[in-house]
């Protein structure tokens, strides 16, 4: 594998970027600059926000790959990985020709809000279309303005929309700080492009790199009388309810003092001390939002500094965010300020001072919650021990649905740390994790809380068909979503120490209490019988345990993978051992199929196909 990549090839571009960008054909500009070309391109909405749409809709993370070194390289390249790594060289040489030609401009802006890091990005983007002046005035709201004595480190992103659609690609240089986005004008590419390579530069410098948003939560403790705060991270892959949870209000008695503050909703840093540095100082949202179940993010999306992103915006200029006819992907720029609720005639900011989460010094508790989404037989919440939490994070578990995409819906989908953008060795991550967290348990006894939450559903059946024109599924029987007042109940009882935990079935603590709601109606046994129920933990653990074998195959140390094989135990099928590293084996029917391709690079995401087990009485045609 190593024959296709040309690290000299690299060496020489980033030697000759600086050069290239030095031309008079290169507008350097400051944010307000952009707003005015930007506009001009856009639709404004009765709100007296703007909205833009994008021929790509999405990041094209099948088209991105990492070139460097050994340290950075992908630990499963694809066929369409290899080509694009194959011509890299004469795509770079390519690049430095139009970043000498092209009409571009250059905004520098900074990430985070502290005085230890704060990368600054550079964004270079070629303006020979108009349009495109759009991606660099939403990126820039995004970040804050330099301020001289910053640490840094220098990142720099080229982005040119108009390289054409046969030649679309992300080149990512991560020890040179370099991105380079081709053929695609989706300005999640710039925003992840920035954040991928900050959370590379952190794990390379005492931190951890998380997928998470964070907040703080002040409540009443039930057990003590006390008002006390919380540091939440919540960990989850895109459409899990990450940004969501983030901002909710779960409900809490301000007047008694109990609130939630919105702090970071996607990247932030985890230190040694519990901390984590924040990365953005507003907000990059899926704009699906119910103004009734996510009212902060709704203020923020109909105020007039709001800018969208492939939102149906009808002819009279309004907005509707739950219509995704045209797109499935809306996305919008909001800021961080207006987070609000209404409390009386008011409307009442909901976000943090500041980008960071404080020490465990200044907290009464530090909660690690994963995001989920299965829609079979998983508990709302499971409260995990560290080991469990540890294999949360290992297996970044969600599964796809109808909505999401319709040919994959019910198989499996995992990500280590519900993190798809990790350059290098995955299970590196995983030690990380395990290291910090277990040394915060130490040093701060009985402070350090971790739980897995479900915002998917129960009773889901998906049956499969084996026809001439190949596999098709159908909708048997429809979830039962968990209600967001109930999911929202669960994490206040939490926090307040209200909630009823039992041994579950999945060998975790299950909740089986959660005041003011009935858990009866959601009990698997009401929707399936014990084979079924039987079947689907079995498919579990099967897909659990495919995914461990490749990722100890990267690395991952021993303890962790000896959590792993007893975590097995709750299946039928439990008494295999994983098969031993270096040692060939026959692929397995999902393997030998590879039936899907990983969502974003990083993240091997192949799984398990979804294999409706027969005991489960349906039919295979």
């Amino acid at each position: 594998m190593s024959g296709i990549y040309d690290e000299k090839a690299y060496r020489q571009f980033a030697d000759n970027l600086p050069h290239a960008l030095a031309g008079e054909n290169i507008k350097h500009v400051k944010i307000g600059e952009l707003r005015k070309p930007a506009l001009t391109t856009g639709t404004r909405t009765r709100f007296g926000s703007w909205g833009w749409r994008s021929a790509v809709s999405s990041r094209i993370g099948p088209k991105t790959v990492y070139l460097g070194s050994e340290a950075v390289l992908l630990p499963k390249p694809t066929d369409l990985h290899r080509r694009i790594i194959a011509g890299a060289p004469e795509e770079l040489h390519k690049v430095l020709q139009l970043c000498r030609s092209l009409p571009m401009v250059h905004v520098r802006r900074r990430m985070g809000e502290n005085s230890e890091y704060n990368p600054i990005c550079n964004l270079y983007i070629s303006v020979a279309d108009q349009k495109n002046y759009r991606l660099a005035y939403m990126w820039a709201n995004t970040m804050g303005d330099p301020v001289k004595g910053v640490p840094g480190p220098e990142f720099t992103m080229i982005h040119i929309p108009e390289e054409h659609a046969l030649r679309q690609q992300v080149l990512h240089l991560p020890e040179y700080n370099i991105n380079i986005a081709l053929g695609t004008d989706y300005m999640g590419e710039d925003k992840k492009g920035f954040l991928r390579q900050s959370m590379w530069y952190a794990d390379e410098h005492d931190m951890l790199g998380l997928h998470a948003g964070t907040k703080m939560v002040t409540v009443r403790d039930a057990h003590d009388g006390r008002l006390k705060k919380y540091g939440v991270l919540l960990f989850g892959l895109s459409a899990t309810g990450k940004s969501t949870w983030s901002c909710h209000q779960l409900g809490l008695d301000e007047k008694d003092g109990e609130r939630t503050e919105a702090i970071q909703d996607d990247i932030v840093f985890l230190k040694k001390d519990g901390s984590a540095l924040g990365s953005e100082q507003n907000f990059f949202v899926k704009t699906d939002v119910d103004a009734r179940l996510q009212e902060a993010m709704y203020w923020a999306l109909i105020d007039k500094s709001a800018l969208y992103e492939n939102v149906m915006i009808d002819s009279e200029g309004n907005p509707d965010f739950l219509d995704e006819s045209l797109c499935a992907n809306g996305r919008a720029v909001i800021r961080k300020d207006k987070l609000r609720v209404r409390r009386g005639q008011k409307l009442v900011r909901i976000d943090y001072d500041g980008l960071n989460l404080p020490t465990l010094d200044e907290l009464d508790g530090l909660c690690f919650a994963f995001i989920t989404r299965r829609n079979t037989i998983m508990s709302f919440a499971q409260e995990l021990t560290m080991e469990q939490a540890v294999l949360a994070y290992l297996w970044g578990e969600s599964s796809h649905s109808f909505a999401s995409e319709p040919a994959k819906a019910g198989e499996s989908v995992r990500t280590v740390g519900t993190d798809p953008f990790i350059i290098g060795s995955r299970a590196r991550k995983v030690n990380r994790f395990r290291d910090i967290i277990m040394e915060l348990q130490e040093r701060y006894p009985g402070k350090i809380h971790f739980f897995q939450y479900n915002t998917g559903g129960v009773g889901e059946i998906i049956e499969v068909q084996e026809t001439p024109e190949g596999r098709k599924k159908n909708m048997v029987r429809k979830v039962k979503r968990v209600p967001i007042p109930l999911m929202a109940a669960i994490q206040r009882g939490d926090l307040r120490r209200t909630n009823r935990y039992e041994k579950g079935r999945l060998g975790t603590r299950e909740v089986v209490g959660v005041d003011g709601f009935d858990l009866g109606e959601y009990d698997p046994v009401k929707f399936y019988d014990q084979a079924q129920i039987d079947a689907y933990i079995d498919d579990l653990v099967d897909g659990r345990r495919r995914f461990t074998e490749t990722i100890a195959a990267e690395g991952l140390d021993r303890d962790i993978i000896g959590w792993a094989e007893k975590s097995y135990e709750i299946s039928r099928a439990a008494g295999k051992e994983l098969w031993p590293v270096g040692v060939p084996r026959e692929p397995s029917k999902a393997e030998a199929m590879d039936v899907s391709v990983p969502a974003a690079v990083g993240a091997d995401n192949r799984e398990s196909i979804y294999r409706p087990p027969r005991s489960l009485g349906w039919r295979l045609k």
